[in-house]
């Protein structure tokens, strides 16, 4: 039984390693775009940007993932009901919802991209102006300024809570299963039910600690090798 347990937990947790990595693939360079709108000097843009930024933390992670996964079907089912030959109420009848785990990996970039432009925002604006200005007179553009002095700075000031976002983000994966995205968390709940057994579902715990204490070591051992920079 053990055995079969393990199994079991392992094909789920496959499932959220998939959304994890995907998430993180996705998240972090549009955290960063999401980021430079919010700075953009273009007042429509960067109003936009922190809207965005404003709803999704300020809603649920959860209820994300449920208006992402039924919105579509819903809309267009209603658009159906309309008799209109406006072009757009006619491509919302047939526009289909998304599958289950593409609307969680939709849902999970969304999320935490506006995070991680949260941390980028604060780390670039974090670094005294004078460096900018420094570049400036040693005959630097500000594109070459930004990536040659100024990013490895605020790689290493964001470390700390982007390892703290990433971290979440593993326990997070565990709200996929509100829209029966099979995860480890799921997989062990089968248990529960079929077998009547719950020690299943505190064995899932050792997958996210194992997890999360290897990204701490990563992390950890990141933040050494930027050590160097006293800022």
């Amino acid at each position: 039984m053990f055995w079969n347990v393990t199994q079991s937990l392992m094909e789920g947790f496959g499932k959220t390693l998939e959304i994890f990595i995907l998430t993180l693939l996705f998240a972090l360079p549009l955290g960063l775009v999401i980021a430079f709108g919010s700075m953009s000097k273009w007042k429509p843009l960067k109003a936009v940007s922190k809207g965005l930024v404003w709803v999704i933390r300020g809603t649920p992670l959860m209820l994300q993932l449920i208006v992402i996964f039924y919105g579509p079907g819903l809309i267009g089912a209603w658009a159906s009901q309309l008799e209109s030959t406006n072009s757009l109420i006619q491509w919302l009848a047939t526009w289909e919802c998304f599958d289950r785990f593409t609307a969680v990996i939709v849902s999970f970039v969304i999320n935490y991209a506006c995070y991680f432009s949260e941390i980028y925002r604060g780390g670039i604006e974090s670094i005294p102006k004078g460096q900018y200005e420094a570049g400036q007179v040693l005959g630097m553009t500000k594109s070459q300024t930004f990536f040659k002095v100024v990013l490895l700075q605020v790689i290493k000031r964001i470390i700390p809570p982007m390892s703290n976002e990433i971290i979440t983000l593993v326990k997070d994966t565990s709200l996929a299963r509100t829209i029966s995205v099979y995860e480890v968390i799921w997989n062990s709940e089968i248990f529960i039910r079929t077998d009547g057994l719950l020690w299943p579902l505190f064995y899932t715990g050792l997958f996210y600690l194992i997890f999360n204490g290897l990204l701490t070591v990563v992390f950890g051992r990141i933040e050494k090798k930027l050590s160097y920079f006293k800022a």
